[in-house]
């Protein structure tokens, strides 16, 4: 798929689920894996409220937290990176989409 398929696509999903948060996806892979927040929480080695706040929106995490919760759960770092930063630009009221790539 070329990148001007991907963007509409992306645009496409967006229109229909709207904006899917950082916690929002780490709550979605917690309930994929059949996890408690009790259990993600020790995996993720932080509290059951801290992740309850983060998954409800209540609390944003850092780029460097994301990546290495993507690091325990062994899931991309850029895909948590990503989801962190756009929940910071939303906060910020910036009206865009983050894109991380490869540099040379």
């Amino acid at each position: 798929m070329n990148t001007k398929n991907r963007i509409k696509v992306k645009k496409a999903i967006r229109n229909i689920t709207g904006h899917i948060s950082f916690g929002d996806m780490l709550r979605s892979y917690r309930e994929a894996q059949e996890l408690t927040q009790v259990e993600m929480a020790e995996i993720l080695s932080t509290s059951k409220q801290d992740l309850c706040n983060i998954e409800k929106g209540r609390k944003l995490v850092s780029v460097e937290r994301a990546v290495n919760f993507a690091i325990a759960l062994k899931m991309p770092a850029k895909t948590f990176a990503k989801y962190a930063l756009q929940d910071q630009l939303i906060k910020a009221g910036i009206n865009g989409e983050v894109e991380i790539t490869n540099v040379a």
